[in-house]
Formats: C-alpha cells, sequence, structure tokens
C-alpha cells in the first residue's frame, strides 16, 4: 500500500527493529506427536483441498457464480453420516478456506466441526487464492477489483449459501464467521433480509462492525489516508493487496522457521496489526500460517474498513459526495439496517483484540437486536487472530461453539 513518507519510514523502521528485538514465549507446542518439520513445509505449499486429504478426511471442491459473474470457490468436509447439520464457515480479511484447516485436526475448527458431525462448507471470498475468475475480467484489470467487502456480503455470500441449501437440501444452515466473516454477514442480512429465513444461528468470531475504537497502530496510520489512498493507487494501477505467492513461500519455508532468525519478524509483525499474546501463539506453526496468509484482497476492502475508522459508523462504501448521490440518492455513504437482522446472533470476543474490542462489540450489540448473547473469551490476552490459531482455541472458545450450536442442529439437516 501507498502512504505518504513519514508513514512508510515509520511502518519500515517498526519491521526492520523487530529483526533485533527479542520476544519471549513459552515453551513451543506441537498439535501432535508425529507432526515433523517435512508435515509443517508440506502444509505451507498445500492448498486447503490437498491439506484436507492430507489427513485422512474427505474433501469437495464446488464453483460458484455470483449474480455480477464472479467465479467462487467452496470447499468442503462432507460428513459420512446422513442428515447431518450443514455449517457455513467466512474467513476473515487478507484469508481464504485455509484458515479453518492450518492447524491440523483437534486444532482447526473446520476438523472439529467434522468430527462433531457437521457437514462443513468453507466460502471463498472473491479475489483471494481461490476465487480469482470471473466470466469476462480477468485479474489483471482495475475492473476486476472494483469491490469492497460489501460486494461480498451482497453478491458473494448470497450465491454460496443458496448452493449450499440447494446442494444439501436443507431448509436453513448455520453460520459461523471471523473477522470480515462477520461483516459481510451484517451486510448480507441488512441488505437482503430474506436471508434471515436461511441461517438457523450466526456464530460470530471477533465481530466487526464499528471499529471507531481499534488499537492497531498499523490501521490507525493508514486509515486518515484512505480515501486520497485509492486516488494513488488507482494512478499506479495496484488494485489488489497482498496476494499469496512467491513471498508467501519465501516467509513460510525461510524465514519464519523455529532456528530461522527472523522469525521474529513474522511474530511480531502479526501482533503489531492484531495485538499481542506470545503464549498462545504456535511458532512452530508459522512456516504454515505464513504460507497461506495473506491470501490477497482489494484494497477497497482495507480503504472501506478506514473509512468506518473515521467516520466511527457502518456505513456503506464512501465513493465521493458526487458518486454517492448517484447511487445512493445521498451525498454520504447510507448506514446498514441492522435492526433488519433477525437471525439468532451469539458474538464471541475478547479483551486483547486490537481490531474488534469490547466497545465497538458492546457497541455492535445494542443496535442487532436479535443478539442472543455476548460471550467474552476467559483469557485477558487472547487477541485476533487466536481465535483461528490459538494453541487453546478449542478449550477457551471452540467447545463453547459447538455447544451453542447444538441447539440449532434439528433446523440445519433434512
Amino acid at each position: 500500500m501507498f502512504c505518504s513518507p513519514k508513514i512508510v519510514f515509520s511502518l519500515a523502521l517498526v519491521y526492520f527493529c523487530e529483526i533485533i528485538h527479542a520476544v519471549e514465549y513459552n515453551e513451543l507446542y506441537s498439535p501432535h506427536s508425529e507432526y515433523t518439520s517435512n508435515d509443517i513445509l508440506e502444509d505451507a505449499r498445500l492448498d486447503t483441498f490437498s491439506l484436507i486429504r492430507k489427513y485422512g478426511y474427505n474433501c469437495e471442491i464446488h464453483r460458484v457464480y455470483t449474480e455480477d459473474k464472479y467465479i467462487l470457490e467452496m470447499h468442503r468436509i462432507p460428513s459420512s453420516k446422513e442428515n447431518a447439520p450443514v455449517v457455513f464457515l467466512q474467513h476473515g480479511l487478507l484469508s481464504s478456506s485455509a484458515e479453518w484447516v492450518l492447524m491440523t485436526p483437534g486444532r482447526g475448527l473446520a476438523y472439529i466441526l467434522a468430527d462433531a458431525g457437521y457437514d462443513v462448507w468453507m466460502g471463498n471470498a472473491r479475489g483471494n487464492t481461490y476465487s480469482r475468475r470471473h466470466t469476462s475480467l480477468k485479474p489483471t484489470s482495475s475492473a476486476f477489483w472494483k469491490f469492497s467487502w460489501h460486494e461480498i456480503g451482497y453478491y458473494d455470500l448470497p450465491a454460496m449459501i443458496d448452493y449450499v441449501l440447494k446442494e444439501t437440501k436443507v431448509p436453513k444452515i448455520q453460520y459461523i464467521g471471523f473477522s470480515q466473516g462477520t461483516t459481510v454477514f451484517w451486510v448480507l442480512m441488512s441488505t437482503r433480509p430474506e436471508y434471515n429465513e436461511k441461517v438457523a444461528a450466526m456464530q460470530a468470531l471477533a465481530p466487526v462492525a464499528y471499529i471507531g475504537n481499534i488499537k492497531s497502530p498499523l490501521i490507525k496510520a493508514i486509515a486518515p489516508f484512505t480515501n486520497s489512498l485509492e486516488i494513488i493507487l488507482k494512478i499506479l494501477g495496484t488494485n489488489e493487496i497482498l496476494p499469496n505467492g512467491k513471498i508467501n513461500e519465501l516467509a513460510g519455508q525461510k524465514l519464519c522457521l523455529e532456528e530461522a532468525i527472523t522469525q521474529s519478524i513474522c511474530t511480531n509483525i502479526l501482533f503489531l496489526i492484531c495485538g499481542f499474546n506470545a503464549d498462545q501463539l504456535n511458532t512452530t506453526m508459522l512456516p504454515v500460517v505464513m504460507g497461506h496468509t495473506p491470501a490477497g484482497a482489494s484494497t477497497r476492502q482495507l480503504i472501506h474498513f478506514g473509512q468506518l475508522y473515521k467516520s466511527n459508523k457502518f456505513v456503506q462504501f464512501d465513493h465521493g459526495w458526487l458518486t454517492n448521490k448517484r447511487i445512493y440518492g445521498t451525498f454520504k455513504p447510507p448506514a446498514y439496517n441492522l435492526e433488519a437482522i433477525k437471525s439468532p446472533v451469539f458474538l464471541h470476543y475478547a479483551d486483547n483484540d486490537w481490531l474488534s474490542t469490547p466497545k465497538d462489540v458492546k457497541k455492535l450489540a445494542a443496535k442487532i437486536t436479535s443478539v442472543v448473547g455476548t460471550f467474552r473469551v476467559p483469557l485477558a490476552k487472547f487477541n485476533h487472530l487466536d481465535f483461528v490459531f490459538a494453541i487453546n482455541a478449542t478449550e477457551l472458545i471452540y467447545d463453547r461453539v459447538l455447544n451453542i450450536m447444538s441447539q440449532f442442529k434439528n433446523q440445519t439437516s433434512n
């Protein structure tokens, strides 16, 4: 991304200072005793489908067409049982379906759900590693990237949900979203309220809508420049940020290994964005995480979040007052109607989450009338990434999520 020289210098200084900044960790945790260094390097390279198959689970690839002609890839771990309840998982910003299976069986949420008897479907938002196709546009064109997370919520989610319902023939699904995976759910249910009838319950991990109280220094540094930033990026022809590629492979295989002197770069850059919790970070798995994340996104997705931070409101994309008037009929972007959300919602938050702060979650809970409960992770240092990568995520949050979901199984199976 392009920022002012002062910001670029400051962020670069932080980045390179981390090389010589020691981070103290507790004893490293190994996912299971048979997990070897060869497994780590292999898992960093495998795609979601191959990763799931490697660990003995069935996996299917499904492709979906959106109304605006994007082609999305979904991954499914089908249940061996008949009439299995159906759950749909949507990843966060700069991520993909791999997010749910990187931590290996017994630790990755998709595996845990599959072991509990669910028919597990994992979505991929337009523009990420698995959803870089369109019926007429190519990723090399700026037109392909003319979307924010609004379009993901308005077009991608309904296309994927309808496809899952058609394939499984169940009346409703359960939905689990992490970070931006929750944001797009709010968009869908407030702009297309008929989809409330298709979701039995929603589990929001690190819910994101209002972000006026975020603590992430990187996001806060970039946010004030979001409007001018888009113009600059258009001039430069830069529409995509942080795609998965050679840099991820290099980071996964070389920079983030346990024995690498540069491993502190990987850990501290992640911490700098999402909050510090060295105790729950499994550094053994860093090469795998960095081999799959980031998975790419449109610059408009970050710009849209930056706009939310500046306005402290949950509103649609701000195109500028003239374009706003043409598109929305008003000079300012309209707010999302969160009162239109009727599906039962469960909000799961953490004290040390720099992107989904307790204050902002409380504000969100007051706006959504269908919120059944808000649940704090019982660990003070638990941060944003811990919702998907923490060593003790199962005990701290997943067990509770599955217990809540069990109450809605009958609505999501035939």
